[in-house]
């Protein structure tokens, strides 16, 4: 299972999935089709209890195609965008617990990936994470703004998506985008260990909170993420 970027293993009851680009692991079409592909092998598979995504090293996930989204195609761009937002609320509400193994930068959707993770590893690097879209000109999807309201810190909202601040590893925890940061040597085990926990606990309670707890928000990302849909289509 997986594609050129996107390599699955499994470790007991954990699923993990690794990216890894050779560059910055930009989320494209095919990667984003080949995470989602590996949740639903994992949902699909009642000896799966948890999922961590894991990044190639110092690089977590830098955001969107560049290649796409600087190729001057706005309806490509458009596109991309919305089936990164569907892969985003595709895991915000997935059935199974996921776990981020963030190994370094992780920049715009790259920072949204880690918002719609239960629980965020960080490696202690230098490194950069937040949503940078303000400063580099561009206006965060509805969609993005859902989930960043509903998983950051409400005193660093603002800062982190109007003002688009990044920050450090250790920074990101206080925002909001990560839960604890570890020595980069032990990023993955970590992840998996935290996700063998999350392997414990009753698949079906855990779907069924899921939908209690986020129903409301996940019902608001997907009808943004339709609205966007409907309008990128008539930009092709």
């Amino acid at each position: 299972m997986g594609s050129d970027h996107v390599l699955v293993e499994r470790r007991g009851q954990v699923l993990v999935v690794h990216l890894d680009d050779s560059k910055a692991n930009a989320l494209s079409t095919s990667m984003i089709a080949a995470i989602g592909e590996a949740i639903d092998a994992a949902e699909a598979d009642e000896t799966v209890g948890a999922v961590v995504l894991h990044g190639r090293a110092g690089r977590f996930c830098a955001g969107f195609d560049l290649s796409v989204m600087r190729g001057g195609d706005i309806g490509a761009m458009a596109a991309l965008v919305c089936d990164g937002g569907a892969l985003v609320h595709r895991l915000y509400g997935a059935k199974v617990p996921l776990v981020a193994a963030c190994t370094g930068h992780a920049l715009a959707a790259g920072a949204l990936l880690l918002l719609a993770c239960d629980v965020r590893v960080g490696a202690d690097v230098d490194c950069k994470i937040g949503l940078n879209e303000v400063a580099i000109g561009m206006v965060l999807p509805d969609w993005a703004i859902t989930i960043a309201v509903d998983r950051l810190s409400r005193r660093h909202i603002q800062l982190a998506v109007a003002t688009a601040r990044i920050t450090s590893a250790g920074g990101a925890v206080d925002a909001g985008f990560l839960d604890e940061v570890v020595d980069a040597d032990a990023v993955l085990d970590t992840a998996v260990q935290r996700a063998e926990a999350l392997a414990e606990l009753d698949r079906g309670a855990y779907a069924a909170t899921v939908r209690c707890l986020r129903g409301a928000v996940l019902r608001t990302m997907a009808m943004q993420v339709e609205v966007d849909r409907v309008a990128a289509s008539g930009l092709s």
